[in-house]
């Protein structure tokens, strides 16, 4: 069963262009000009129950303004959306005590107080069984292992532990529908894996209905298995995480160990160097001539060893990116070129 179904759901904003100067400034006090940007073009999506949804893409390509939709924080230009069998942009009250929004740089608590504090005013909002909600906040401070920090004004809290009270304060409802706009920013390694285990775990045992978006691949490797890529408002793909690299990858990494170092340089010519610590030599190899290439290596060299792996997924990302920005450029060269180590 489908929770969220999208059909060409589409936002736009008007712009005002102000112009640099005083003297333009105090004309634009008379006459404005204004430019459109079309923030979501027409996007259709349905999203079933119990699925963990990656959002990708670029700074500007949508993402938050189509969460920002699906919870009802704006109207959209054109289109259609419901969410649980709701429209959100009609804010019925019955919807918003079925989804939570969380996004990593905003705070829903208040900042002097006590998180505590916040959780009290949010069970009056939502309307939580007294019982209900203690048994939730202890089940969900327990596995944050926030439990001791309670009392703790949120402005003391280091920027992990603000997050995991964000994520209290959002899950004290029990919400079937969770919209999480980019949960780990800014948070170090430890803490970003503690949030990546808790989502997973929580997930898992309420087939909650997650959309997330982030910029770490990490966070979308270990919690996702479908991705949506949206680009320009728009949404260039829709499948599993395994087939980005498929659809997007024009290469592969072949690490080669040779018995003799001192034929490293020779490789050269049979792809790119991505990096050279002889005997080991890192190249970069177009996927249709792998195998032919792969053949003309083991002709030539004595090897000790020899690997081929898919390039990192943020790298997949980060070219698909690249080449969507540069589309209908006159310059779509690489401004930072591979640097080879010798």
């Amino acid at each position: 069963m489908s929770v969220i179904e999208i059909e060409a759901l589409e936002k736009s904003y008007r712009v005002y262009q102000k112009k640099e100067g005083l003297w333009a400034s105090v004309r634009g006090l008379f006459h404005r000009e204004y430019r459109d940007v079309r923030a979501v073009r027409g996007i259709d999506l349905q999203v079933e129950a119990g699925e963990f949804v990656a959002f990708l893409g670029p700074n500007g390509a949508g993402k938050t303004t189509t969460l920002k939709l699906l919870s009802g924080v704006i109207n959209p230009t054109s289109g259609k959306a419901r969410v649980l069998g709701f429209v959100p942009w009609n804010r019925d009250n019955d919807y918003r005590r079925r989804f939570a929004l969380v996004m990593g740089q905003k705070n829903q608590l208040w900042w002097d107080l006590p998180a505590q504090e916040s959780f009290r005013l949010h069970q009056q909002i939502y309307r939580i069984e007294t019982k209900q909600f203690q048994d939730t906040l202890d089940e969900l401070t327990d596995l944050l292992a926030v439990r001791d920090l309670l009392g703790q004004p949120v402005r003391e809290l280091s920027l992990g532990e603000r997050m995991k009270m964000e994520l209290c304060a959002a899950l004290l409802h029990s919400p079937e529908v969770l919209f999480l706009d980019e949960p780990t920013i800014g948070l170090d390694v430890v803490a970003q894996h503690n949030i990546q285990r808790f989502l997973r775990y929580y997930q898992e045992e309420r087939k909650t209905t997650i959309l997330l978006t982030s910029h770490y691949m990490k966070d979308i490797a270990a919690l996702c298995k479908r991705v949506v890529i949206m680009a320009d408002g728009e949404i260039k793909y829709d499948d599993s995480l395994a087939g980005i690299v498929d659809r997007f990858s024009s290469h592969k990494i072949v690490t080669v160990l040779l018995n003799d170092g001192t034929q490293a340089e020779k490789l050269r010519d049979y792809g790119e160097v991505l990096s050279v610590e002889a005997p080991r030599v890192r190249l970069r190899i177009e996927r249709e001539r792998i195998s032919a290439t792969l053949s003309l290596i083991l002709d030539r060299f004595l090897l000790d060893d020899v690997a081929v792996e898919d390039p990192p997924l943020e790298d997949v990302i980060a070219d698909f990116f690249t080449q969507v920005s540069n589309k209908g450029s006159d310059d779509a060269s690489d401004p930072f070129p591979t640097e080879v180590q010798a």
